[in-house]
């Protein structure tokens, strides 16, 4: 029997990775990790675990699954668990759970459906074209899961607030003396907007403050965490 070369050895090595049972393997495995983060989106949306309440505003943990999609799966994967965060940050404002978005949506439900679901999908989407741009050159992908893990939090603080002082200022064209508001909140909400016209910075920064610091740190360092830990051990598995 002829004994097999190194090149035999490689082509029958690379055919078992491209064999249509390794295929459904991990397509497979993909489709369940999704249904978990998935899921454990929707844990974390009606729980305090995924928002912490700030005033008008909240802390959000969510963009942590975003995270772990990016890294792990694809990038639509991502977007997917993104639009999912979004869904349950819409649900929040119909129902009033969240002062700022519920407000809001009182004056526009559809720009507010706009607002919590499309920058949430948008970062997903980015966070994993990110990553499967860097794994390319990142040998150790430990890099890729550190900026994976800062960019999905800091463009989720980025988009939703460019959103946000969009659908502001269209509300503040359409009723400036924010009559349709009520309580203290109307002369809040109107008086930021005045203050930030034609200022995008300083908007974030009446608006943000602290919030997006403490957001972007904590997912910085548990995302990077999860995503490197999962990798090795799917990568055993």
């Amino acid at each position: 029997m002829k004994a097999m070369t190194a090149e035999d050895k490689k082509k029958t090595s690379k055919g078992r990775k491209n064999s249509p049972r390794k295929r459904m393997s991990e397509k497979t495995r993909d489709l369940a990790i999704l249904g978990l983060l998935a899921a454990i989106t929707f844990l974390m949306g009606f729980t305090p675990i995924g928002y912490i309440p700030i005033g008008a505003l909240k802390i959000t943990f969510m963009t942590l699954p975003v995270i772990v999609a990016a890294a792990i799966l694809k990038p639509r994967d991502a977007a997917v668990i993104g639009g999912l965060f979004g869904i349950t940050s819409f649900i929040q404002a119909m129902s009033g759970m969240s002062v700022l978005t519920g407000a809001l949506f009182q004056l526009n439900p559809l720009l507010t459906f706009l607002l919590c679901v499309v920058p949430r999908v948008l970062e997903g989407f980015l966070g994993g074209l990110i990553f499967t741009g860097l794994k390319k050159i990142d040998k150790t992908r430990f890099v890729s899961y550190v900026v994976t893990s800062l960019s999905v939090p800091v463009m989720n603080t980025i988009f939703f607030m460019s959103a946000l002082y969009a659908e502001i200022k269209i509300i503040a064209a359409s009723d400036p003396t924010g009559g349709s508001l009520t309580g203290d909140f109307a002369s809040t909400f109107t008086g930021v907007a005045d203050k930030a016209a034609g200022d995008v910075i300083l908007f974030f920064g009446a608006m943000v403050g602290v919030q997006a610091i403490v957001e972007a740190a904590v997912c910085f360092v548990v995302g990077t965490a999860i995503t490197k830990a999962l990798a090795v051990a799917l990568k055993k598995k």
